[in-house]
């Protein structure tokens, strides 16, 4: 099972200025055949269909740990997205009809679902509004064959990333994708390392991969700096411990040290509190009262006044 802590992987901008059309572009790291929907299950249902996981638990640990991550990926996701279509001059109190946004709806740029069914939200879809599909897991039951398979599905998501990355400005899709390549290159790392010590095959060698420049990319500098590009996160208070038997050697580009790190996750980034967007009736058609029959039931539970859960630029 997954055990969730309320924080952020990564650390992303506060909201700006909206921008619907890159957040439908985003999208595609979301639900797209190579997104983060794709990675996260595809190692989940690998992981759940594993047969003598003690016979190769290294192998059974690395799969399920980077689902586990991957996870934490689509929540990043969904943030970079929220936050994309989120717009501080959205109504306050009472919706005003004759200044919606929704009535140019027809000519508004982006996925109309994101303000329909979404309520300014990311959608379980990719960057053609087409929802994410079952038929993108690969789970052969053959792990030479979930690897290899794993290995490309890694370097085709790095690309994709990094077209992402050139065709959106927007701060909080660029300080995504720039944590997203740090990352997914270690992914790509790690399969390839299963690989090698499972048959003597490196497949970066065989197959070389596209060049994806992170290096050279001004939001992944900060996590190659810390090491980030090497490491290998476990994210568990106690499983999952013979990683070190698979993610081993040196980094294939750099030539520096392969680590696993267990990681405090209180060290994360706390998550963004959202603000209210009236037009699409989120979190309610009024916010106010939502806020009022929340402190009720926080008083009649006995809990403290004051809120508990911790939040970045908590919303006023």
């Amino acid at each position: 099972m997954i055990l969730r802590v309320d924080r952020w992987l990564a650390e992303l901008p506060p909201p700006s200025a909206p921008d619907p059309e890159g957040a439908r572009v985003v999208q595609e790291l979301m639900g797209g055949k190579f997104g983060e929907m794709s990675t996260f299950l595809n190692y989940t249902f690998q992981s759940f269909n594993f047969r003598e996981r003690q016979a190769a638990r290294p192998f059974f640990d690395l799969i399920s740990n980077i689902a586990a991550e991957e996870f934490g990926h689509i929540e990043l996701v969904a943030a970079a997205i929220n936050s994309m279509l989120t717009d501080d001059k959205s109504i306050k109190d009472e919706l005003a009809m004759a200044k919606s946004p929704l009535l140019g709806l027809p000519s508004l740029a982006g996925n109309p679902h994101h303000y329909v069914n979404g309520g300014k939200g990311a959608l379980p879809q990719d960057s053609r509004g087409l929802p994410w599909t079952g038929d993108n897991v690969f789970s052969s039951g053959d792990l030479l064959s979930d690897l290899t398979h794993n290995y490309f599905l890694e370097t085709g998501a790095r690309s994709g990333k990094l077209r992402v990355y050139e065709a959106v400005d927007h701060p909080a899709a660029r300080a995504l994708t720039g944590y997203l390549l740090v990352r997914g290159g270690v992914h790509q790392v790690a399969y390839a390392r299963a690989v090698e010590n499972l048959t003597g095959a490196d497949l970066t060698k065989l197959f070389p991969g596209p060049r994806v420049p992170s290096d050279a990319i001004k939001e992944s500098k900060p996590y190659i700096e810390k090491g980030d590009h090497r490491r290998l996160y476990r994210f568990s208070p106690d499983d999952y411990r013979e990683l070190a038997a698979v993610f081993n050697g040196n980094h294939p580009e750099t030539g520096e040290p392969l680590e696993v790190v267990d990681e405090d996750p209180s060290a994360r980034p706390l998550p963004q509190d959202l603000p209210a967007q009236n037009d699409v009736f989120a979190p309610g058609y009024s916010t106010e009262e939502v806020r009022e029959i929340a402190d009720k039931l926080r008083k009649q539970a006995g809990l403290p006044r004051a809120v508990t859960g911790d939040v970045a630029h908590p919303s006023k």
